[in-house]
């Protein structure tokens, strides 16, 4: 049953503005979202705010900007290009790789990542593989200068060393002296010390190999050995037309992953010990803390099938013991909230009850204490204030398609909501106060300094108005009219969405529509937050667009998640399915010209969706779209549809390829030629097929392009090729 729980805000005839927002202007600069800022960090003396931002004539460089809270005024740190002397930013294949793994710096060049040091004196950044420190109120001071590239920089905690990976190996500067030393030995070509294997990085969330003990004597980490990992050849097809053959070691869907051990490095010898990470090889480290003492290890275990996580504590001597086990019929879902309180305690997020919640360890008996409850989900724990006994995080306890800041006390009890507005908010907490880069539909994002106590506004970073001064302003009378509402699964559950409607509306005109899912775990896509993309721009275009955030989705909790459990390309489908027979009861949407389209899971939904149920949907763009998921990671799809070697049909299920055949509709396939996550060779296959079975279809591949396909001319060229597409089929 479709279930209208909120109104659709009828159209107001609005005239469109003269100079019609464009593809170009949504692609190009300025960013047409306004000023924006990313990396927001406090100094841990909560007396300055750092974030990087991109350059005005290209946003895709970052440099480091510092902001004063009692003055109020933002001003230059690190100009990028200064150290670069003009040039291009020369990044190792290394870099360039786990740059595109990790999403917040895809794309990005310049100052992508930096550090403050304990004292809050000195920040760390590296910038074309070599480490920079800068002193606060002094000159920037180059750490290393080496052919080599040195990457995964940190501060030790006391703030006496930098430390990084260089050549496989782990390093260490002192700061004062300038005195370097090689912690880790061994590595090869297949073998590597203080790094986090590729599923680490792409599926797991865990950018590193190697972490310090609080008082800065020893250091743990992360040995892997890839010499078993499938060696893949790889075609990257370049702009000037050559091919690049690359031999990856990638581990596909049920063959072997990196061997990996946990050691723990002397600093003063570089003596080793090795935890006992138990019986089984065939695991996942997926978690490493050190406690307050730094006499102890917290590291957590993942099974391969990834329903067991194991707590172990560790001694530096590398003896270990299973502190808890936390086990689950559909998954494990990994987080970075473990934290060791002064007393003793342990906090950390758990979903035993099937939505995550904080609870507190008595480390001595194992007592466990919830913290929070309820049929909804924390996200991230944010700050701990022991003194005051206050945890603060952000959470859904509102609504799923709002992100708030919470807090609760550390023994449990009523949860305040600390941010008001309506909307996504992320924050970083200090000590009194909070950063909150906030944003809705009607407000870009801005970045303001708020109390703890109140609420109230204490400073603004980035003001962000949509006034006569932001690029999108122009546009606003033009812009697609927005609302949310839910509509009943076919189960009951009620399902989220986002619908994008023309700005002027015509009495009695019936639009086709789109549906623009994800659809794929962790994939949430309605939010309350200020959105200028695609979709948009369809509107413009005449088309109701429906953003539907489907079962098996995150934030909803474990049995909202687990309806793809073995079952990929099912459930999804179907909801989106109910998605559209929703737009058909709505009077201005023409029911017999539907079309959808996706990236990536997206992609793969696409084809599902117009595979499966060609009578439903007429047209479909997808883009880098997986289409047999033996092809994809063992990490991401062993997770959801256990091993391809498992009695029963699913990878046969859940592959495109199965439902080829009931295909009749029209369809545009987008896929760049270098996509090292979902390769080529997924849309290669999908084209011999189709030919053979002689389907008609469209294809635009883009030559040297990864899975983000980026770069403004290029994605102008893709979004062009796709509206294309929609006028010819669906109008």
């Amino acid at each position: 049953m479709i279930k209208y729980s909120m109104a659709v805000a009828m159209m107001l005839t609005l005239p469109v503005a003269a100079d019609d927002f464009t593809i170009e202007r949504l692609e190009g600069s300025p960013n047409i979202n306004g000023a924006s800022v990313q990396g927001l960090q406090m100094a841990p003396n909560g007396k300055r705010i750092t974030f990087l931002r991109g350059k005005a004539n290209n946003a895709a460089q970052l440099d480091l900007w510092e902001f004063d809270i009692e003055s109020g005024e933002s001003s230059l740190l690190v100009d990028s290009s200064s150290l670069l002397e003009g040039g291009v930013e020369v990044l190792s294949e290394e870099e360039k790789a786990r740059r595109e793994r990790n999403r917040a710096i895809t794309g990005k060049t310049g100052i992508v990542s930096y550090f403050w040091s304990a004292d809050s004196s000195t920040l760390l950044f590296p910038i074309s593989g070599d480490v920079y420190v800068l002193p606060l109120g002094g000159d920037v001071k180059r750490l290393t200068d080496t052919p080599a590239y040195e990457t995964d920089i940190k501060f030790s905690p006391g703030g006496t060393y930098v430390s990084f990976v260089r050549d496989r190996e782990l390093y260490a500067v002192n700061i004062e002296s300038g005195a370097e030393t090689k912690l880790t030995s061994g590595s090869t070509d297949t073998i590597a010390n203080g790094m986090a294997e590729f599923v680490a990085q792409e599926e797991l969330s865990r950018f590193t190999g190697y972490w310090w003990s609080p008082d800065e004597t020893r250091v743990a980490f992360e040995q892997f050995d890839e010499s078993r990992v499938l060696i893949k050849d790889r075609y990257e097809v370049q702009p000037d037309g050559g091919v690049v053959t690359l031999k990856q070691r990638y581990p596909e869907a049920g063959s072997p992953n990196v061997l990996v051990r946990l050691g723990i490095t002397t600093v003063a010898d570089q003596s080793v010990s090795w935890v006992d990470l138990g019986p089984e090889d065939d695991i996942y480290l997926a978690r490493v803390n050190w406690s307050p003492d730094s006499k102890q290890i917290a590291l957590q275990r993942l099974n391969r099938e990834q329903t067991r996580l194991d707590i172990l504590m560790a001694d530096t001597g590398g003896d270990s013991r299973v502190f808890d086990t936390e086990s689950s019929d559909v998954w494990i879902n990994l987080d970075k909230n473990m934290r060791f309180l002064k007393d003793g305690t342990m906090i950390r997020t758990s979903e035993r009850t099937g939505f995550k919640h904080i609870v507190r360890y008595d480390m001595s008996t194992g007592a466990v204490t919830a913290l929070t409850s309820g049929d909804w989900v924390v996200n991230e724990i944010k700050k701990i204030d022991e003194e005051n006994g206050v945890v603060y995080f952000s959470g859904f306890m509102d609504t799923p398609i709002e992100q708030h800041l919470y807090s609760v006390s550390l023994a449990g009890g009523e949860i305040t909501r600390v941010s008001q507005e309506r909307g996504w908010h992320s924050v970083t907490v200090g000590s009194d106060v909070y950063i909150d880069n906030f944003s809705n539909p009607e407000q870009p994002p801005q970045v303001t300094i708020k109390s703890l106590a109140d609420g109230s506004l204490k400073s603004t970073v980035l003001a962000n108005s949509l006034d006569e001064d932001h690029p999108y302003f122009p546009y606003v009378e033009g812009a697609a009219q927005q609302s949310f509402g839910t509509i009943d699964a076919e189960d009951g559950t009620p399902l989220y969405y986002r619908m994008y409607t023309p700005p002027v509306m015509e009495e009695g005109r019936r639009y086709p529509a789109i549906l623009a899912p994800y659809g794929g775990p962790h994939g949430q896509r309605v939010r309350n937050q200020w959105l200028v993309n695609f979709n948009d721009i369809l509107a413009r275009h005449g088309y109701v667009v429906m953003v539907l955030d489907n079962r098996g989705m995150w934030n909803r909790g474990l049995a909202f998640e687990g309806h793809v459990k073995n079952a990929m390309g099912t459930v999804e489908v179907r909801d989106q399915v109910s998605g559209a027979e929703y737009l058909k009861t709505l009077p201005f949407v023409d029911g017999d010209n539907i079309g959808t389209w996706g990236w990536s899971y997206g992609g793969y939904m696409t084809l599902m969706s117009m595979f499966k149920e060609p009578d439903v949907f007429k047209a479909g763009v997808s883009v880098s779209p997986v289409t047999d998921w033996r092809l994809y990671d063992t990490a991401y799809t062993e997770r959801y549809l256990g091993h391809p070697d498992a009695p029963g049909d699913v990878y046969a299920d859940t592959s495109v390829f199965k439902y080829v055949d009931g295909f009749k509709g029209e369809l545009l396939l987008i896929h760049g030629m270098a996509d090292d996550n979902v390769f080529f060779d997924h849309t290669v296959k999908l084209l011999s097929v189709l030919q053979n079975k002689g389907k008609r279809f469209e294809l635009m591949t883009y030559p040297g392009k990864k899975h983000g396909i980026r770069g403004s001319k290029t994605r102008s060229h893709l979004w062009n090729q796709a509206l294309n597409f929609f006028d010819r089929t669906l109008k």
